[in-house]
């Protein structure tokens, strides 16, 4: 897989490929809507015609433009990214060893038997 991503031009790589929870839900809705459209006017197209092919196609064209619309990531989908905390610092590194955590087993309490 490295020996293809070698070959792929910086250009490509830079292009957005996430889209945000917002967008993906704005997606899902656009994609619902043009595919419940496209089918009802085939079904009545195909009613009219008496031609269920006719439907398909219709429907079939539907399916192409939405997922034109939705599939690619587009800026419309990427407008309300989220704000990730920042990485704490690991427990016992050179910097931060002052604060680690003692043992559970530490605790007298729990450690006495009951007679």
């Amino acid at each position: 897989m490295d020996y293809i991503m070698a070959l792929v031009p910086e250009s490509i790589k830079a292009l957005p490929v996430h889209m945000d929870f917002t967008g993906q839900k704005r997606a899902e809705r656009t994609f619902q809507i043009i595919i419940l459209l496209f089918g009802a006017v085939g079904f009545v197209w195909g009613y009219i015609c008496q031609q269920f092919s006719q439907t398909m196609y219709i429907l079939l064209a539907g399916v192409a433009l939405s997922c034109i619309l939705t599939l690619p990531p587009w800026s419309m989908y990427r407008k309300n990214p989220l704000q990730w905390q920042k990485a704490r610092p690991e427990v016992g590194t050179a910097d931060n060893t002052s604060s680690a955590v003692a043992p559970a087993s530490s605790n007298p309490q729990k450690s006495k038997k009951k007679k």
